[in-house]
C-alpha cells in the first residue's frame, strides 16, 4: 500500500492545487467533417444532474469539436423524459452527481437519477437514442451505477491505478489494451486510433453483449475508499486486470457507450504555467479521433 499511496499523494496534489480551465485553443485537424456546419444531428450534454463537466464548461473542448464535425451541440438541464429527449440523437452524460453529493464526496453514494428517469432513457434508447454515458472515479461512479446497470454495465464505485508506472493508463493496440473495433478503425485509415491515454477513473464490468474499448492489463488495481482520495490501510483492492474503462453495445434500436473516465475527452490548462491535460496533453494525441469515432458510431455512421 505504501507504493499505491506515494502514487496517490502525487495525484491528489494535481487535483488539488493546480485549477483547471478550458483550454479555448485546442483545436485538432478533422480530416472529413461528418456533416456541414450545424447540419448534423442534435447531441445533447446533460446539465441538470450537478454535472463536473458542462458544454460551455469543462467539456468545452469535447463540445466544440463536436460543433466542428458539423453535430448541433446543445446544453440539456431538464429532467430525461421521453418528451424531452425527443429532438436529441445523442445524449451526453458526464460526472453527473446527486445533490447530497456535492461537495461531500464520501459514502453514501447515491444515485444522480431517478427511477423514472433512468426507466425514460431505456425506452429512448430501446427505440432508437443513444447514450454515451461517462462517470470517472467515485463519486461520480456510485451516482451512474444504477443508470448503468440499467444497460448491464458494472460501474465500480472507486480508483483505478497502475502499480507500475505513475502517471495516465495508456492503452494500445498493438497490446490489446485498445481493442480492435468499428470505433478504433473509423470510417477510413486517417481516423483509425493506435493508442490512447487516460486519467484515472474507475473499472467497470462488461455484459457479455458489450465490445471493450479499453482493457486494463496485468498491473492495475481498483481502490475502493469511503472517502474520494483518502486511502490508508483499511482501503479495499483488488485487480482491475481484464476490467473496462470504456465499452459500447447495441440496446434494442439504440446504441450505448460507457466510459469510465472523463478527462480524456477535456482539453485543459491546469495551474499557474497552463499545463496541458486532457485531450491537448502530448500523451494524448488520438484521443480526439477516438471521441469523433465513438460519436460517429452513436450516429450510426459506423458498424
Amino acid at each position: 500500500m505504501n507504493n499505491y499511496l506515494i502514487t496517490l499523494f502525487l495525484i491528489i496534489s494535481i487535483h488539488l492545487h493546480a485549477q483547471q480551465v478550458a483550454d479555448t485553443t485546442y483545436n485538432p485537424p478533422i480530416h472529413a467533417p461528418a456533416y456541414a456546419p450545424r447540419e448534423g444531428p442534435i447531441v445533447f450534454i446533460d446539465e441538470g444532474h450537478n454535472n463536473f463537466h458542462t458544454k460551455n464548461g469543462r467539456y468545452r473542448a469535447f463540445s466544440d469539436l463536436l460543433s466542428r464535425d458539423g453535430y448541433q451541440v446543445l446544453p440539456y438541464s431538464k429532467k430525461f423524459t421521453k418528451l424531452n429527449l425527443r429532438k436529441g440523437k445523442i445524449l451526453v452524460i458526464s460526472n453527473a452527481l446527486h445533490t447530497s453529493n456535492v461537495g461531500n464526496w464520501y459514502l453514501p453514494t447515491s444515485s444522480a437519477f431517478n427511477k423514472a428517469e433512468i426507466e425514460a432513457l431505456k425506452l429512448w434508447v430501446g427505440e432508437g437514442g443513444s447514450l454515451f454515458l461517462i462517470a470517472d472515479h467515485m463519486p461520480m461512479a456510485g451516482a451512474a451505477q444504477d443508470l448503468a446497470a440499467a444497460f448491464g454495465f458494472g460501474f465500480t464505485n472507486g480508483f483505478v491505478l497502475d502499480t507500475a508506472r505513475r502517471g495516465p493508463a495508456i492503452f494500445k493496440l498493438e497490446d490489446g489494451t485498445l481493442a480492435k473495433s468499428a470505433i478504433t478503425e473509423g470510417r477510413n485509415s486517417k481516423e483509425s486510433v493506435k493508442q490512447v491515454a487516460s486519467f484515472t477513473g474507475q473499472a467497470i464490468k462488461l455484459p457479455s453483449d458489450a465490445t471493450p474499448i479499453l482493457t486494463f492489463s496485468k498491473g492495475y488495481v481498483n481502490l475502493l475508499p469511503d472517502t474520494a482520495w483518502v486511502f490508508d490501510q483499511t482501503t479495499r483492492i483488488q485487480s482491475a486486470e481484464g476490467w473496462s474503462q470504456g465499452a459500447y453495445k447495441k440496446y434494442g434500436k439504440g446504441r450505448v457507450v460507457v466510459s469510465g473516465e472523463a478527462a480524456m475527452f477535456t482539453a485543459q490548462l491546469a495551474g499557474p504555467n497552463k499545463t496541458k491535460m486532457g485531450m491537448s496533453n502530448q500523451i494524448a494525441p488520438e484521443n480526439y479521433q477516438l471521441l469523433l469515432n465513438i460519436v460517429h458510431w452513436l450516429d450510426g455512421k459506423l458498424e
